[in-house]
């Protein structure tokens, strides 16, 4: 299958291997949690067939209306779940299918696009310990562990997530917040070794 090289741009630019990236970033954490929306409500593909379009996406499909319809299924499906880990799981496969539109525009509300389904995940983690949130500080750091140099240079395009109070866009910017450090530090680790830092610096 070819593969568009394609880049979209607006604020920066994003390739579409980029967002392959990050559509990749995505999957696996909906992934993990999709069993917890199948298992509330057997009967609905439709988080499921968002996962599949993500997944033809990352593996070299162009992306088209699919990975939109696909998604916006999902969310539909999350808004008639009938639990808080179900809601997540369902949400989370739509943002997988639609982070093939991530879009290059320098706002905070773009990270959500990339890391929300990870701290949905760390939620989903969370709500089945009991409200524990030492399991969610275990997943994030599963997902600290995910993110890829690739993935982590596309999240430093944009400003810092902001939290709005819920308990999952705190994970996500706890989330955000230290993967921006970890950039930073291997930024200066590097310039330090008097090696060419091209990696913009993160905000934090």
């Amino acid at each position: 299958m070819t593969q568009s090289t394609h880049t979209v741009s607006g604020d920066f630019d994003l390739t579409m291997d980029e967002l392959r990236v990050v559509a990749r970033y995505v999957v696996r954490h909906a992934e993990d949690v999709l069993s917890v929306f199948e298992q509330a409500v057997p009967d609905d593909p439709r988080p499921r067939a968002a996962i599949d379009a993500a997944w033809a996406f990352i593996n070299g499909a162009n992306r088209t209306k699919l990975q939109r319809v696909s998604s916006l299924d999902a969310h539909r499906a999350a808004r008639s779940a009938p639990s808080e880990a179900a809601r997540l799981a369902a949400r989370s496969a739509g943002d997988a299918a639609s982070a093939a539109y991530l879009h290059p525009i320098a706002q905070a509300g773009q990270v959500g696009h990339i890391l929300r389904a990870c701290a949905s995940a760390a939620r989903i983690g969370e709500v089945e310990a009991g409200g524990d949130p030492a399991i969610g500080d275990a997943l994030l750091e599963r997902s600290r562990q995910r993110a890829t140099p690739v993935l982590i240079d596309v999240l430093c395009r944009y400003p810092p997530a902001t939290s709005d109070g819920s308990r999952v866009a705190r994970l996500t910017s706890t989330l955000d917040h230290s993967l921006r450090q970890a950039a930073d530090r291997s930024s200066g680790h590097t310039a330090a070794s008097g090696v060419d830092v091209r990696r913009r610096e993160c905000t934090s």
